[in-house]
C-alpha cells in the first residue's frame, strides 16, 4: 500500500539533520540547474504532449492528416487541426531505497552511499524541473512502494519530495525493479516523464525477465530515462588469497567466498554479465541509461546526459 506521509520514526534531531541537508542540497543545486532549466533538459524532453489549440482552413503544404473532415464537411472545404506542444511536463522519480543502496562511504574507498547519489540527483531533477514549472512526483520503492508523493508543483513541494528521499532508510528488503515500473502506471495516467533512479541490483533468476517486460511496457507510454548509481568499490573484490565473508547487499544471507585470482575474475565476469543484461533491457525498450559514480557530481553526469540528448533530438 503507497504511504503518502513522511517516515515517523525519525527523531527531531534526525529530522532537522535532513532539513539542513535539504537546504544545503537546495542551494548548491539552485546554482547549477539554472544553464540545465534555460535548454538542454526542457528540449531534451519536448514534444511529451500535444494539446488541440484550434481548426484553420488547409494550405498547401499542410499534413493531409490533419485534416478536420467533420469541419471540413460542414464548410465545404478543408480545414485542419492545430496542436501545440504542451509546454508543461510531468516528471516522475523512482527512487531504489533496497538494502544494496546502504553501500559506499567507506572510508580510504568510497566517498558516499549510493543513497546519497540518488538523493543528489533526484534533487537535479526536481529543481530543474521546478525552474521550468513542471510537475514532480515520487515513488521510493523496494521490493514494494514506500512512499508515493503525488505530482504538484512548487518548490515547497519539491523540498517535501528532497526530504522524502533524505529521510529514506534504506533497507534490507529485496529490489524489485518491475514492481516500481507497474506501479508507475497506477500514479502516472497521462505520459510523463520518468527517472528510474537506481543501482539494477537484482538476481536474475527470482526476476525471471519481468523487469524487461515491464520496462518495455512503461515505455510504450512513458518516457523512462535510468540512472544508475554504483561504486567502483563493488566491481571487484578486494585482492588477496584469504577467504572473504559476503553479505548479500539486498537479505540477511552471509557466506565464504573462495578469495584468489581466479575467484575475483569469475567475481568480475559476473558482475559485468549483470550490468550489460540491464543495458540490454534498456536498449530494447528504446530507453535511455545513465551512469553515476559515488565519486563523481550527479550534476555533471546528468548535465553531459541533458545536452547529449537535446543533440539526439534537434538531429
Amino acid at each position: 500500500m503507497a504511504s503518502t506521509s513522511a517516515p515517523l520514526n525519525l527523531t527531531p534531531e534526525a529530522m532537522a539533520d535532513i532539513l539542513r541537508q535539504v537546504r544545503r542540497i537546495e542551494i548548491r543545486t539552485h546554482r547549477l540547474v539554472s544553464s540545465l532549466a534555460a535548454g538542454p533538459y526542457r528540449s531534451a524532453f519536448r514534444g511529451q504532449g500535444m494539446a488541440f489549440e484550434e481548426v484553420r482552413e488547409y494550405v498547401a503544404g499542410d499534413d493531409v492528416r490533419s485534416i478536420d473532415w467533420n469541419v471540413t464537411a460542414r464548410a465545404g472545404s478543408p480545414f485542419v487541426k492545430v496542436f501545440r506542444e504542451e509546454r508543461e511536463l510531468s516528471t516522475f522519480l523512482l527512487v531504489d531505497i533496497s538494502g544494496s543502496m546502504r553501500f559506499g562511504a567507506i572510508p580510504g574507498i568510497s566517498p558516499r552511499a549510493k543513497l546519497h547519489l540518488a538523493a543528489e540527483a533526484a534533487a537535479v531533477v526536481a529543481i530543474t524541473a521546478l525552474r521550468n514549472n513542471d510537475r514532480i512526483g515520487l515513488v521510493t520503492f523496494t521490493d514494494r512502494t514506500e512512499v508515493h508523493v503525488p505530482t504538484r508543483k512548487g518548490r515547497g513541494h519539491v523540498t517535501r519530495v528532497l526530504r522524502e528521499v533524505l529521510a529514506s532508510q534504506a533497507t534490507s528488503r529485496p529490489t524489485d525493479l518491475a514492481h516500481a515500473l507497474d506501479e508507475l502506471a497506477h500514479v502516472a495516467r497521462r505520459r510523463a516523464v520518468c527517472f528510474l533512479i537506481s543501482d539494477f541490483l537484482f538476481t536474475s533468476g527470482a526476476d525471471d525477465g519481468r523487469f524487461a517486460n515491464s520496462l518495455a511496457r512503461a515505455s510504450r507510454r512513458h518516457d523512462v530515462v535510468g540512472l544508475r548509481v554504483s561504486d567502483a568499490a563493488e566491481a571487484q573484490l578486494p585482492s588477496g588469497s584469504s577467504p572473504l565473508v559476503l553479505e548479500s547487499p539486498e537479505g540477511k544471507e552471509m557466506g565464504v567466498f573462495a578469495n584468489g585470482t581466479h575467484a575475483r575474475a569469475a567475481y568480475a565476469k559476473a558482475w559485468q554479465a549483470a550490468r550489460a543484461s540491464v543495458e540490454t533491457a534498456f536498449r530494447a525498450a528504446d530507453c535511455d541509461l545513465v551512469d553515476l559514480e559515488t565519486g563523481e557530481s550527479a550534476f555533471s553526469a546528468l548535465s553531459r546526459f541533458f545536452r547529449e540528448r537535446r543533440r539526439r533530438v534537434h538531429g
